[in-house]
């Protein structure tokens, strides 16, 4: 990345400065992206997937848009490089509920390499492209951790020698997500997996509309017309049943403001979730 489009991906974030590559400010780094650019299957569920070829990743960083996991850990881990940070790309898999644990690179994972107090290496888990993701980075050893009301455990993976594992919290929406420890060059291993989902019929988000993106005492889920709300007391969930309050939420709880969508294509867009939405409602009465 040019220093100018450094600068204009860590405005985007709410970050000043360029600072050395350090575990503190990576930290700053990792929580920032997660609370300001929110994981989506929006432009999958329009009908107008985008490309994950890196450049394209960060574009719509500095274009106030996001993505899903291959555009958010692809462009963080552009970022993460260019500001002297030793990233490494993995082949990754998540493990919904009922399902069993895989590696099937429809998740790109991300490692980075710092050097510690005793001059060794420590390698930390990366991870701004899961839909309700840990705010900081975790250490890449054995441990549960706690990260506001959300608790995760690092464990070895019981299908990758060698790889990692990490548990995500009992209430969440995924069970885990198990690593392969062999380090990509690029994305090319992602892109089959970018055509099925954002493409194939048999895709799960093309008729899910789902945005979700964590902050530092809880997280926040928009699926179809479903706001749900979780913090350290209590999960709230409310309807939203008008196009205002729709697009109210999306541009002031996840800054989703539709930037590349006419006024047009936004009315059609809100027809097309509430249409699903009252679908699902149905089936789940039945």
């Amino acid at each position: 990345m040019t220093p100018a489009e450094i600068k204009a991906y860590l405005k985007r974030i709410g970050i000043a400065d360029v600072q050395p590559p350090t575990l503190d400010y990576l930290t700053q780094l990792h929580r920032a992206h997660v609370s300001t650019i929110s994981w989506q299957t929006i432009d999958i569920v329009a009908g107008r997937p985008t490309p994950i070829d890196l450049h394209e990743c960060v574009r719509l960083m500095l274009s106030n848009r996001s993505g899903y996991c291959f555009h958010l850990n692809g462009a963080f881990g552009v970022l993460l490089h260019s500001l002297g940070y030793r990233v490494f790309w993995h082949r990754a898999g998540v493990q919904p509920p009922g399902q069993e644990p895989r590696i099937n690179s429809f998740h790109l994972g991300l490692t980075v390499s710092l050097t510690n107090e005793q001059q060794q290496a420590q390698r930390y888990i990366i991870d701004v492209g899961l839909g309700d993701m840990p705010y900081e980075p975790l250490p890449l050893q054995i441990g549960t951790y706690e990260q506001g009301p959300l608790r995760y455990q690092v464990v070895n993976s019981d299908v990758a020698e060698g790889g990692w594992r990490l548990v995500h919290d009992p209430n969440a929406s995924f069970v885990g997500v198990d690593y392969d420890p062999d380090e990509l060059e690029n994305l090319e291993e992602f892109k089959p997996k970018h055509e099925f989902y954002s493409r194939s019929p048999e895709s799960p988000w093309m008729k899910l509309f789902l945005v979700r993106h964590r902050h530092a005492t809880g997280s926040n889920e928009l699926r179809g017309c479903i706001w749900t709300r979780r913090d350290s007391k209590a999960i709230e969930k409310t309807e939203l049943r008008t196009k205002t309050q729709w697009l109210e939420v999306l541009g002031d709880v996840f800054q989703e403001h539709l930037v590349s969508y006419s006024q047009l294509e936004r009315e059609e867009l809100w027809k097309r979730v509430w249409t699903y939405h009252e679908e699902w409602k149905k089936a789940n009465m039945k």
